[in-house]
């Protein structure tokens, strides 16, 4: 599905100049990347599933790998014994010699110890066949273990590279989206202006998000959380307490407010820290960009997550 997908969507990708294809229009694009992220949600989960395979498949090796180690202890234990009970028999001349009757002998005591020393033998005898069963068992539990692992650790390395190349391709079609809907308006460095931009998804993250972007060109003012300024993470506190969510104001407890989730699993709404010590965070909308509440003299407003020194990202739940 991944490959079908992907070939179908590079055509949002502009060749060159000498592309002759008309380009796809916003919301193609947008509905695009939310294809996207659709996809990779699921290869996502499919491949946290086959982890959990693979790591069910080694526990079960690791166990069939410890029965076979006990049952060749035993197994040799028994044999040892076994030889001993047939060095004992041998030099006490064995069944064939306690059958010679004498005249001093009880016949009864020698069928009794005939009896005894013939169900010693046999006990042993099956006591050594099961301990054989048992390993072989151990033996066919530990290949097909084996067997299942190196499936897993296939399939999961299958998905693995499917889920880059997704991730990858996700990137371009954002940046693509938004070079094209953002333009030169409200870059780093320009004047701001209010800039409309598609919001992917349809969870309270991403409603956050959309809500966030409403606030462009409100001033900051440090411990502000509006309705008319904002500091960064008063904004981020709005935006969120707008859908239902509550959030501290303050980027430390926000930072351990969710999920924390890699740079290239960024999803709208997503919270993006930066700094060592955190103190500053904007929420992300997509396509490397986020909007923020920048800083004294500064307007809230919409700018690349490349332009600080990233320090990771947060998930919230709900």
């Amino acid at each position: 599905m991944a490959s079908l997908t992907v070939a179908a969507l590079l055509f949002a990708i502009p060749a060159g100049p000498a592309s002759a294809d008309p380009k796809p229009s916003l919301k193609e694009l947008a509905k695009q990347v939310e294809e996207l992220h659709t996809e990779i949600e699921t290869l996502t989960e499919q491949y946290n599933g086959q982890r959990e395979k693979l790591k069910t498949a080694k526990t079960t090796s690791e166990a069939a790998q410890k029965t076979l180690a006990a049952s060749e202890a035993d197994l040799t234990a028994k044999r040892a014994r076994a030889v001993l009970l047939a060095q004992s028999a041998y030099m006490s001349g064995g069944l064939s010699t306690a059958m010679v009757f004498s005249a001093a002998d009880d016949p009864k005591e020698i069928l009794d110890r005939a009896a005894t020393t013939y169900a010693i033998q046999e006990q042993q005898g099956e006591q050594v066949n099961q301990v054989t069963r048992a390993m072989d068992a151990a033996s066919r539990a530990r290949a097909d273990a084996k067997a299942s692992i190196d499936e897993m650790e296939r399939i999961v390395a299958e998905l693995d590279t499917r889920r880059d190349k997704i991730t990858k391709l996700i990137g371009r079609v954002e940046s693509n989206l938004y070079s094209r809907a953002l333009g030169e308006a409200g870059r780093p460095g320009t004047r701001a202006t209010h800039v409309n931009l598609p919001v992917i998804g349809g969870g309270k993250a991403a409603q956050a998000a959309r809500w966030a972007l409403t606030q462009q060109l409100k001033p900051y003012v440090w411990g502000a959380a509006g309705p008319s300024s904002y500091d960064c993470s008063g904004l981020v506190m709005a935006a969120f307490q707008r859908v239902g969510v509550s959030l501290p104001h303050y980027t430390g407890d926000q930072w351990t407010a969710g999920r924390h989730v890699s740079r290239s699993e960024l999803r709208a709404g997503d919270l993006v820290f930066f700094y060592n010590d955190l103190h500053h965070v904007g929420i992300y909308i997509g396509g490397g960009m986020m909007v923020h509440a920048p800083q004294t003299g500064d307007v809230v407003r919409v700018a690349s997550i490349d332009r600080r020194p990233w320090a990771g990202a947060v998930r919230i739940a709900g």
